[in-house]
């Protein structure tokens, strides 16, 4: 007997000791001393386990079961998380299990009734892995202080905690496996429900400076194709035409003034066929289709093998040429006309001779234009890349003298083009990852993404020492000071990427990269989560929680909802206030994910359109309620709907977003009173 009951202690302590490695417990109580105590619950789930959620479905694993016993106080709703949970579906028990991985923070919110008070927690869950399951938990009692209790407003907090909780029964739980949907039908017909989508642009515009953000992302657009044109210059395929376009403007007329003045149109009609080519593509598709195109999973895909194509081409594993056939047209029509026509037809020509090395900045510009939903952003994206492009033709004809300055060409052009190979591969994986993301197939998580950035990063500073040598390279007999620079560089920034593996923030790259929420393993826990990303559910749980919500309109594809993510939402101060504070709703405008039901909506201007997707309703929201189109947009609402601050439109400024929350937060409380 003695033997078994030993053999039974030795298995109990080996499970036991199993399923404390899986989820460690930290249970504390904050905001002790004030009206508003709060047990606050984390859990840190080992990689590999998963920690199933309050709400798994029956016939799939234990779910999490919190127990409070409380004296002196009230429980004030229910333990809310911090991040929705993971849904899949389970092939042994046939039903989809909610769960979460990492780390996850529950909060429950307490309401003292007297000067003491005690709260007993006790916690019961299941965790697995690939091996097997184990039983998880763990228990602590708290005990708090509220001086400023007294017996007027013990009875105020016990009759608003019965509200609360009979708000809280009216909903069977606040998280569920599918976003929560209203049909238009069913919208109109519960008006409290249609309410929440009414326009309150004129609300917003008491608050808003709408233009300043419209210029900033102009400017944004201008700047990247400007930096698009300088880089264009000195490719293969531009550089060597300066010298050659130059001296055939001086021959063709021995006045200096007449041969700077066509100098100058040629420059002039450059810009005119690029900006052109812009309107053309915002005309032919639109603002808002030019954004779904730019989140697709086919055109992302398809632009993804385009640079993957460009940047092999770069690298010298084959020519990339137009038809010879256009060119040669395009030559005899110079020959064969006379005046401005001419000096058209010669600049058509550059375009189409640079293309094979232009095309790759020009779509890429595109796709960044179009991200923006701004409708003239690809003209001014393109105007922006031909002026950094045409201004050296202009400048060489005016001063000849210039020319003999300039480098020839040479082994040096290649290695331009090599690198810009590189930086072709790199920029490839982020339009791979937008329709990853889109579509949630979970193939390019940001810690994959991560790596094979650090990959290439440091063969990019391999091949400038001269350590990898390409078809159509010479021999690097010496390494010069440029190179040798530009390696280091490179090699730094690979270094730099190395602890985003393990969930560093890496704001450097957080335009590029997959949000950190997409990374299986991370040590990082200063990230924001959203608690929703359903308007609808959204607005029901700031009802029930008596909370302003904090909506967030954004993107799979948008690069500036990354860079202010990571610059102004890693804050501490910015992140605590969001998850005490707010409820925040994220809402991704290009999510593919299909809705149980079509949507006909009819727009300002009369279109009737029809929603398919997720994505399709969110951006109906931001439009005909918000009147807005472009993202990041933040927004504060109150729980009918109607703003309570500016939106926060795209800026990385810390103290400016702690103004906005404070301003929202204020006047969330101060209309309830």
């Amino acid at each position: 007997m003695k033997r078994y009951l030993l053999t039974f202690a030795l298995i109990l302590t080996a499970v036991c000791s199993f399923a404390a490695d899986a989820v460690q417990w930290s249970i504390a109580l904050t905001n002790d001393k004030t009206d508003h105590p709060a047990v606050v619950i984390t859990a840190k789930i080992n990689p590999g386990y998963h920690l199933y959620a309050v709400d798994n479905p029956a016939g799939g694993s234990m779910p999490l079961n919190f127990y409070f016993d409380v004296k002196g106080c009230k429980l004030s709703g229910k333990p809310v998380a911090n991040q929705k949970y993971t849904v899949e579906y389970d092939d042994v028990f046939e039903v989809n299990q909610h769960f979460y991985t990492g780390s996850v923070t529950f909060t429950q919110k307490l309401i003292p009734s007297s000067a003491d008070y005690s709260v007993n927690v006790e916690i019961q869950g299941q965790a697995c892995d690939d091996k097997g399951c184990v039983q998880v938990g763990t228990a602590k009692m708290l005990k708090g202080t509220c001086p400023s209790i007294d017996k007027k407003q013990a009875e105020e907090a016990a009759e608003n905690d019965k509200q609360v909780e009979a708000l809280v029964e009216m909903t069977d739980s606040l998280q569920s496996a599918e976003p929560f949907m209203t049909p238009e039908a069913n919208l109109s017909g519960v008006e409290a429900d249609k309410s929440w989508w009414n326009n309150v642009e004129a609300e917003l515009r008491v608050f808003e400076d709408a233009p300043e953000q419209q210029s900033r992302s102009l400017w944004y657009i201008f700047i990247a194709g400007f930096i698009g044109g300088l880089i264009a210059l000195v490719t293969p395929c531009v550089w060597p035409m300066i010298p050659m376009t130059v001296s055939f403007f001086l021959k063709q007329n021995k006045d200096r003034k007449k041969s700077i003045g066509q100098a100058t149109l040629y420059g002039l009609a450059i810009i005119v066929i690029y900006v052109v080519l812009g309107l053309l593509v915002t005309i032919i598709f639109g603002a808002s289709a030019l954004n779904e195109l730019a989140t697709s999973a086919l055109f992302n895909i398809i632009f993804f093998l385009l640079l993957v194509v460009f940047a092999i081409s770069f690298m010298g594993g084959f020519e990339l040429t137009l038809p010879s056939s256009w060119t040669n047209k395009m030559d005899s029509k110079v020959d064969s006309t006379t005046g401005v026509l001419s000096i058209f037809f010669m600049a058509f020509t550059l375009v189409l001779v640079s293309f094979s090395c232009t095309g790759p900045i020009i779509g890429t510009l595109l796709v960044e234009a179009a991200a923006t939903s701004n409708f003239v952003s690809p003209a001014v994206g393109m105007f922006g890349f031909a002026l950094a492009l045409a201004l050296p033709f202009s400048l060489f004809a005016m001063f000849p003298t210039m020319l003999k300055a300039m480098p020839k060409s040479g082994g040096w052009m290649n290695t331009v083009k090599v690198v810009l190979g590189f930086l072709e591969l790199a920029l490839a994986l982020k339009f791979l990852s937008v329709a990853d993301l889109a579509y949630g197939w979970r193939i390019l998580d940001r810690e994959v993404f991560v790596a094979l950035w650090i990959v290439i990063f440091f063969l990019l500073g391999v091949y400038l020492l001269g350590k990898i040598r390409f078809p159509h390279d010479d021999e690097v007999e010496k390494t010069g000071v440029g190179r040798f620079m530009l390696a280091c560089i490179s090699f730094a920034f690979a270094v730099y990427m190395l602890p985003g593996l393990w969930g560093a923030p890496l704001k450097a790259i957080s335009a590029f990269s997959p949000p950190i929420s997409t990374q299986d393993f991370s040590l990082y826990e200063g990230d924001v989560h959203a608690q929703v990303d359903d308007f609808e559910e959204g607005m029901k749980l700031s009802q029930q929680l008596n909370k302003p919500l904090l909506l967030d309109f954004s993107g799979y594809g948008c690069v500036n909802c990354r860079k202010m993510e990571a610059a102004v939402w890693t804050d501490t101060e910015v992140k605590s206030s969001i998850d005490n504070d707010f409820i925040l709703v994220t809402l991704m405008v290009d999510e593919k994910k299909a809705l149980p039901e079509p949507i006909k909506i009819t727009e300002k201007d009369g279109t009737v359109r029809t929603l398919r997707t997720y994505g399709d309703k969110w951006s109906y929201l931001q439009r005909s309620k918000f009147g807005a189109n472009a993202q990041p947009f933040h927004v504060i609402i109150d729980k009918d709907g109607k703003p309570l601050a500016p939106a926060f439109v795209y800026k990385e400024d810390v103290p400016g977003y702690l103004r906005f929350l404070k301003q929202g937060k204020d006047n969330f409380y101060k209309n309830q009173k």
